[in-house]
């Protein structure tokens, strides 16, 4: 049994950047936001590393010493401290803060990149600025600038590294002059003048490295985003020429159905004998004529339902609880003359729930799904729907199940192609028009739905929904609309 899992965000990321001209651009807000969830991920990795060295100093204080470390005094808790309250606060402003002037992704960063560079300047102090690799840890946050702002303000992060790094210098030249020659970083330095030369050394190279750095970054930073920024145009062209596209096919549509209700009428009334007594031959004529032109109009309607569910996507719809159960009675009222028609048991069983969403799209989506379960099952053949809900994940699922002609792998994951249909279906029933999962796809996207789909050629088909967040009704009802079924028994046989 082939099985596939659909989901659409309707959220989709339409403009990766936000620019006012191309050498000044930088990364959106809600790029900056996910990348600032990564950065704080990246920290707890560090407060781990810093724990895992305090316990080292505990359990074997001379290992620091063999790694050059001047002295320990606890520095790796105090860092651990701070950098996991700061963490705490990074990730309190981003959830639970409104942001404002005072509280932006971007000030969200700066403050990371400003607390975190103070950091690695005392942990560089401790460890050793010339006598071990720590300083290079400056070259992540300047690639990370690069990154995520401007090339200017990536400019005055490297700068910040800099002078972070020749205070670290200085204040450690100090200290090897007054403090005793035991605790020097490097006994061998033991002539003030080379200890001068050594860190002047130091001091030059890594300010050169750290400005290289910053340029082939921020320059390598430009070029990607030039060719985002071209990405999202082409994207935006292409979108442009989507919807051209789709509202000339509404305008031919328009212009097809007064035309063809116009033919339908006149069938009508050939049929009902208004025109005068037809022979047999014209009368078989007239019912093939009428059942195309039935079909045609379904293919009409269609396509006018279809680009009502996408211009819902750029407009803010009703959303309102929907209560699953009666909107399942609707649809298999609806659907009765189709299932008595080809003779389908229905097995429904249900339990209830209530999901925030657009009703009538909701309905759709149900309606097109169960119909499709109907037109491609055998003759006598059985559908089943149930739903079930998950209390502690307050999570349901509905499931339509039926046994009829199923899907072949090859064309399970284009179901919801527009225009699709395959070989096999189109075998069953030639009238389909390829739109019916395109419109449950679009309902779907709106109502924030995903659909997994099993099926097994010459065995059935399953649709699962996925509806996250549902709420239990307080009350449900025993009764519904005269005529209908009660919810768990079969509603036709």
């Amino acid at each position: 049994m082939a099985i596939a899992k659909f989901s659409w965000n309707q959220n989709q990321q339409k403009a990766i950047l936000s620019r006012n001209n191309e050498n000044a651009c930088k990364l959106n807000d809600e790029i900056l936001i996910s990348n600032i969830r990564w950065f704080i991920i990246f920290r707890w990795g560090i407060i781990s590393a810093l724990i895992f060295i305090h316990i080292l100093a505990l359990i074997t204080p001379d290992t620091l010493i063999q790694f050059r470390i001047i002295e320990e005094n606890n520095w790796p808790l105090t860092m651990t401290l701070i950098l996991s309250l700061a963490n705490l606060g990074y990730r309190y402003a981003l959830d639970h803060c409104r942001p404002g002037k005072f509280n932006s992704p971007t000030i969200n960063l700066w403050t990371q990149i400003i607390v975190d560079l103070i950091c690695l300047s005392v942990v560089v102090h401790f460890i050793g600025s010339t006598a071990t690799p720590a300083p290079f840890f400056y070259i992540l946050h300047i690639a990370l600038a690069c990154i995520f702002f401007s090339t200017l303000e990536s400019l005055l992060v490297a700068v910040t590294v800099s002078i972070m790094y020749i205070i670290v210098l200085l204040a450690e030249y100090t200290l090897s002059i007054q403090i005793p020659q035991s605790i020097l970083i490097d006994p061998a330095l033991m002539n003030n003048s080379k200890i001068k030369n050594h860190l002047l050394f130091w001091m030059i190279a890594l300010n050169i490295l750290f400005f290289t750095v910053w340029y082939v970054v921020s320059r390598l930073s430009l070029v990607v985003r030039a060719h985002e920024n071209r990405l999202t145009e082409a994207y935006q062209q292409i979108n442009q020429a989507q919807q051209e596209k789709d509202q000339y096919a509404v305008l031919m549509t328009h212009q097809l159905k007064s035309p063809l209700d116009a033919i339908r009428s006149k069938i009508n009334l050939i049929k009902g004998g208004y025109c005068g007594e037809v022979t047999p031959e014209i009368d078989e004529v007239v019912q093939k004529i009428d059942q195309r032109a039935a079909n045609m109009a379904s293919l009409i309607l269609d396509l006018l339902r279809l680009q009502r569910l996408k211009e819902t996507c750029s407009c803010q719809a009703e959303i309102k609880p929907v209560k699953i159960s009666r909107v399942l009675q609707k649809c298999l009222e609806k659907l009765t003359p189709v299932i008595n028609t080809k003779s389908i048991i229905l097995n429904v069983s249900i339990d209830d729930f209530i999901y925030k969403g657009i009703r009538d799209q909701i309905e759709i989506l149900l309606e097109n799904i169960i119909s499709n379960a109907v037109t491609y099952s055998h003759h006598n053949g059985i559908v089943e729907i149930t739903s079930r809900v998950d209390a502690n994940t307050r999570t349901a699922t509905i499931t339509i199940t039926d046994h009829g002609i199923g899907i072949d792998p090859e064309d399970l994951p284009n179901i919801f192609n527009e225009y699709f249909y395959s070989p096999r279906a189109a075998l069953h029933n030639n009238a389909t028009s390829g739109l019916g999962l395109s419109i449950v796809k679009i309902a779907a996207q709106n109502n924030k739905l995903d659909i997994n789909v099993a099926s097994e050629p010459g065995k059935g088909t399953t649709f699962a929904i996925l509806f996250p967040t549902v709420q239990l009704p307080a009350i449900i009802e025993e009764e519904y609309e005269r005529g209908s079924a009660p919810i768990g028994r079969p509603l036709a046989e």
